[in-house]
């Protein structure tokens, strides 16, 4: 495919993506079925962080940060910066001078599947970021990729518009035509997760609440004490020398 730049993509609600913001990865993933985490390819270069916003994509060419540049001028106040590359690549393609342009323009982080460096700096600043690898190595600005196309990081496919939600527990895409789903799903999880923190602070078992007990017998887990644990123990290691 040529290489492009896509000026004018369409953006979810931004009171919806706060909303997601403030219920987080964990209740978001667990809201929608289980799908769109980016996963573990992925880490946080800080701790406490917890935001969502609108992914403006780049693809770049390994050790390249050309398209980076190209994709500063198409970010707007609520985005998050997501990069992706053609091909594996950890080089250092994101640092500080990156994070204060963007900072200016309200962008509220990034992710990369590449490494950013100016890590110090990036705390400092309170610019959160999430990246394959912390990485000094810089890169050229040669090659011509792409802004606002489809991009895959880790196990999610990110389009231009979608909802990206990222805190210590990694980073979820949530397309932007589900975004409104998500945030009833998630509102409704927030409420029974309540219901449920209450009853285990007065002694409720998650066993009885979520009727496990069942799944257990079906699965032939057995309860024994241990006079009768120990003496089946036994037998079986007489009938291993038989």
């Amino acid at each position: 495919m040529s290489s492009v730049i896509v000026t004018d993509i369409v953006r979810a609600d931004q009171t919806t993506i706060d909303a997601l913001a403030v219920h987080g990865v964990a209740t978001v993933h667990e809201a929608m079925g289980r799908v769109g985490l980016v996963g573990p390819s992925v880490h946080p270069v800080q701790q406490g962080a917890r935001i969502a916003g609108s992914a403006v994509t780049v693809l770049c060419w390994p050790g390249d940060n050309l398209m980076i540049h190209a994709a500063v001028e198409q970010c707007q106040a609520g985005d998050i910066l997501v990069v992706s590359t053609t091909s594996p690549s950890l080089d250092g393609s994101f640092g500080e001078l990156f994070a204060t342009a963007l900072t200016y323009r309200g962008v509220r982080g990034v992710v990369t599947t590449g490494g950013v460096r100016d890590v110090v700096d990036l705390r400092a600043m309170n610019f959160p970021a999430w990246a394959g690898a912390q990485n000094a190595q810089g890169t050229v600005k040669a090659t011509a990729g792409s802004v606002n196309v489809p991009i895959v990081v880790g196990g999610a496919i990110i389009r231009p518009g979608d909802v990206v939600v990222a805190d210590d527990d990694g980073v979820l895409c949530v397309p932007r035509g589900e975004a409104d789903t998500a945030l009833t799903a998630s509102d409704a999880r927030v409420e029974k997760e309540a219901a449920a923190r209450a009853a285990y602070l007065n002694g409720d078992l998650s066993l009885d609440r979520n009727d496990l007990r069942g799944v257990l017998a079906d699965l032939g887990v057995r309860y024994v004490t241990q006079q009768e644990y120990t003496d089946g123990d036994h037998r079986r290691r007489d009938l291993d020398h038989d």
